[in-house]
C-alpha cells in the first residue's frame, strides 16, 4: 500500500489533463463532421470513438500499474506474437482502401501494425539497456537491433502501410543513435545506406500500390489533377486557410460539413479543426501538443535507468513523428501517407495503442521515486 499511495502521489496529473483535452477536442472534431450520421442506424462514428477511448484509458491505467521492468522481459514475446499476427493480416487480412491491414475478429477488426510500432519501442528498448557500450555500439552489434527493426517493416509494406513503415524507421534509428554509435561505424553505416538506397527505393516502390505512388507523385504537384489525385490535399489546403484567425466555428466549416474534404474525421481532422476554430485554435491545440512532446522528453531525460530513457524516448518520437507527419501532410509540406494524428483521428487501434504508449510514458516517471524495482 506504501508503494501504491506514493505512485499516487506522483501522478503527473498536468500530463494526463493535456491528453484527456487532446481526446475531447478529437471526439468534438469527429462529431462536428459525422453527428448527421446518428439517425442513420448503427452507431455513429462519435460514439464508437467514445468506446475506444474508454478501452483505451483502460489499457492506459494498466500499462503504468506494472512496473515498466516486469513488462518489458516479455517485449521479446510480445514482438514474437505481434510478428505472428501481421503473418496473418498478409494470408487472411481484411482488404480495406487498396491495403490489407486488418485482422477481423468477429465484433471488430484491429490493425496488426499499430501493435508493431509499440512493441518495436519495447524490444529495441529492452535490447540496448542490458547491453551498454560506453564507447558506442560497433557495426557487427547493430545488426540483430537492425533486423528486430527489418522483419516487421517488410511485412508492414506489404500490406502496404507507408505512414506506420515510416513512422518504425524513424523511431528505430532515433533508439539507435540515443543508444551511440563508434564514429567508424556512422560512417560505415552511411555508406551502406547510400549505396543500398536505389535498390532499397526499388523495392519500396514496387511494394506500394498505385494510389500509393499517385499520392507520392501529386505531392510534387497537386494542381496537376484538382479533381483527382489531388483532391484531397488541395481541399485540406482550402479548409486550412479559410478558418481564418478566428474560424468558422462548430458546424460552420464549409469544406467539411458539404463533404468537400475527404476522410475529415481519419487523417484530415487537423483540416477539419482549422477550418472550425482558425489560427488561435490551432494555436492552442499545438501548444498542448508542445507540452505533451516536452514532458515526454523530460521523463525520458530523468529517467533512473537506460531502459526507461529508451523507452520513453522511443515513445516520444513516435508520437512526434505521426504528429509532423499528419500536420505536414494536410498543410501540403508532406506526402500524403495516410498517418493519424495522435489522440484525436478516428481510429480503434491508433488510440489504445497510442494511450497504452502514452500509460507506459507515465509509468517511466512514476517509477523514478521507486527505491527498488
Amino acid at each position: 500500500m506504501w508503494i501504491e499511495r506514493r505512485l499516487i502521489a506522483n501522478f503527473d496529473w498536468r500530463f494526463f489533463t493535456i491528453v484527456l483535452c487532446l481526446l475531447g477536442i478529437g471526439i468534438v472534431s469527429i462529431y462536428s463532421i459525422t453527428y448527421h450520421q446518428a439517425g442513420g442506424g448503427g452507431t455513429a462514428i462519435y460514439v464508437k470513438q467514445l468506446y475506444w477511448i474508454g478501452l483505451g484509458l483502460i489499457v492506459f491505467l494498466a500499462s503504468l500499474a506494472v512496473d515498466y521492468h516486469k513488462l518489458c522481459r516479455f517485449s521479446y514475446l510480445f514482438y514474437i506474437l505481434v510478428l505472428i499476427t501481421l503473418l496473418l493480416v498478409l494470408m487472411i487480412g481484411r482488404v480495406g482502401q487498396g491495403a490489407r491491414r486488418w485482422l477481423s475478429l468477429g465484433i471488430f477488426a484491429f490493425q496488426p501494425s499499430e501493435l508493431a510500432r509499440l512493441a518495436l519501442v519495447m524490444v529495441l528498448a529492452k535490447f540496448f539497456s542490458t547491453r551498454q557500450r560506453p564507447s558506442g555500439f560497433g557495426f557487427s552489434q547493430l545488426l540483430v537491433p537492425l533486423l528486430l527493426l527489418l522483419v516487421p517493416l517488410v511485412l508492414i509494406i506489404k500490406q502496404p502501410d507507408l505512414g506506420t513503415a515510416l513512422a518504425m524507421i524513424f523511431t528505430g534509428l532515433a533508439v539507435l543513435l540515443l543508444a551511440g554509435l563508434r564514429s567508424r561505424s556512422l560512417a560505415v553505416s552511411v555508406f551502406l545506406s547510400a549505396m543500398f538506397l536505389p535498390f532499397g527505393w526499388h523495392f519500396f516502390w514496387k511494394s506500394l500500390k498505385d494510389y500509393q505512388r499517385d499520392r507520392l507523385a501529386t505531392f510534387l504537384d497537386p494542381s496537376s489533377d484538382p479533381m483527382g489525385r489531388g483532391y484531397h490535399l488541395l481541399q485540406s489546403k482550402i479548409a486550412i486557410g479559410s478558418g481564418g484567425l478566428l474560424g468558422k466555428g462548430l458546424f460552420g466549416a464549409t469544406q467539411s460539413q458539404l463533404k468537400f474534404l475527404p476522410e475529415g474525421h481519419t487523417d484530415f481532422i487537423f483540416a477539419v479543426f482549422s477550418e472550425e476554430w482558425g489560427f488561435i485554435g490551432v494555436f492552442l491545440l499545438l501548444t498542448l501538443y508542445l507540452f505533451v512532446i516536452l514532458l515526454g522528453f523530460e521523463i525520458a531525460l530523468k529517467a533512473k535507468d537506460a531502459l526507461g530513457t529508451y523507452l520513453a524516448a522511443g515513445i516520444v518520437v513516435m508520437f512526434t513523428f505521426y504528429l509532423i507527419m499528419n500536420i505536414g501532410m494536410t498543410l501540403g509540406l508532406l506526402p500524403v501517407v495516410g498517418v493519424p494524428l495522435p489522440l484525436m483521428s478516428y481510429g480503434g487501434t491508433s488510440i489504445v495503442i497510442t494511450l497504452a504508449s502514452l500509460g507506459l510514458l507515465m509509468n517511466v516517471k512514476l517509477r523514478r521515486f521507486m527505491l527498488f524495482y
